[in-house]
């Protein structure tokens, strides 16, 4: 078989199609639309501005019930990884890439998100080890999650020799999105919320769920709701990016998504981790806080890096677009 009749079956040793390939047929989403009752309920919860707590479950049948933070962080993988092969067909991606890519992710990041809340919690969860595993709970963290999914990621991209970059670039919207959705998990275990506040928005949190020192107050800031609505605008902003990019207005180099992701991400989760009262701690930093800014520099550098010292930069692999001869492409080297 020949290469030109390899690339038109979507690859798996490359991943992209040539870019004269005839534009593919658009993949119609079918889990939006599936989850619209989940997130009009969530909403519909949260405006009565009581959190119900870890013990209200989305469905008890005996013994066998099914809770909300579970739910709504399956729920938030599924429609991340259809968005992102709608994404990978726009870009002539093999779309089945980002489905094998999301399980490497899901392995990588949930056991490390996991990890990592344990043992910046390690004084509370060494009295109950039994706790560790219990992840239906509550209790993980992002930024373990982050660390743990790009280990994946490289390892995946570096065995199936596709772009780091341009998966990044693919996946980059879906883990906005995502985020967006699974911090209501945050709402229905009545955790992530900020310090007492009188706002008009303010949450109320039920007395067992008040951290000790806050236990005569009743309301406080809705932190998971800020970074829910701040991860919508981050997807917004990339989704922007990610269509005219899409029509050449303007082309954009490779991980171009993906770093604005680090940058606008770490904005809003530094100044939202300020206002919590359960941060992760280290000594007296704010362990979200430092990551935060580590992936706000990481993003400006290579933005830098790309834009104003004109280079490529460092993968796992050449991205094809990188060998084009097309003049009309050349910019998205």
């Amino acid at each position: 078989m020949s290469q030109g009749s390899v690339t038109k079956e979507f690859p798996f040793s490359s991943g992209i199609l040539p870019q004269d390939t005839p534009k593919q047929p658009r993949i119609k989403s079918v889990a939006i639309p599936f989850f619209q009752p989940v997130i009009t309920l969530s909403l519909l919860l949260a405006f009565q501005f009581t959190s119900p707590g870890p013990n209200v479950p989305f469905l008890q049948w005996g013994a066998f019930s099914v809770r909300w933070y579970g739910l709504l962080i399956a729920s938030a993988v599924l429609i991340g990884v259809t968005l992102s092969q709608y994404l990978a067909h726009r870009r002539n991606v093999n779309p089945e890439l980002v489905s094998d890519l999301a399980i490497w992710l899901v392995i990588g990041a949930i056991p490390c998100a996991r990890l990592y809340y344990v043992l910046f919690q390690w004084d509370e969860y060494a009295q109950h080890p039994a706790d560790i595993i219990a992840i239906w709970k509550g209790g993980i963290a992002i930024h373990g999650a982050m660390i743990g999914g790009l280990v994946a990621a490289l390892i995946f991209c570096r065995l199936q020799k596709v772009s780091f970059w341009q998966m990044a670039d693919l996946i980059a919207p879906s883990l906005a999105l995502g985020q967006a959705i699974g911090r209501w998990g945050n709402f229905f275990n009545s955790e992530a919320f900020g310090r007492p506040t009188d706002l008009p928005w303010k949450l109320y949190i039920p007395y067992r769920n008040r951290p000790p020192e806050y236990k005569g107050y009743e309301y406080f800031h809705p932190t998971f709701l800020y970074e829910s609505l701040w991860n919508l605008a981050v997807f917004i902003l990339l989704m922007v990016l990610f269509l005219r990019d899409i029509k050449g207005k303007p082309r954009l180099k490779i991980g171009t998504l993906f770093l604005t992701y680090l940058v606008v991400y770490g904005c809003g989760r530094f100044w939202i981790e300020g206002l919590r009262t359960d941060s992760l701690m280290l000594g007296s930093l704010r362990i979200a806080q430092v990551v935060s800014l580590c992936s706000i520099a990481i993003g400006i550098i290579g933005l830098v890096y790309l834009y104003k010292l004109g280079r490529s930069l460092p993968d796992v692999v050449h991205p094809l677009e990188t060998q084009s001869t097309d003049p009309a492409h050349s910019s998205h080297k």
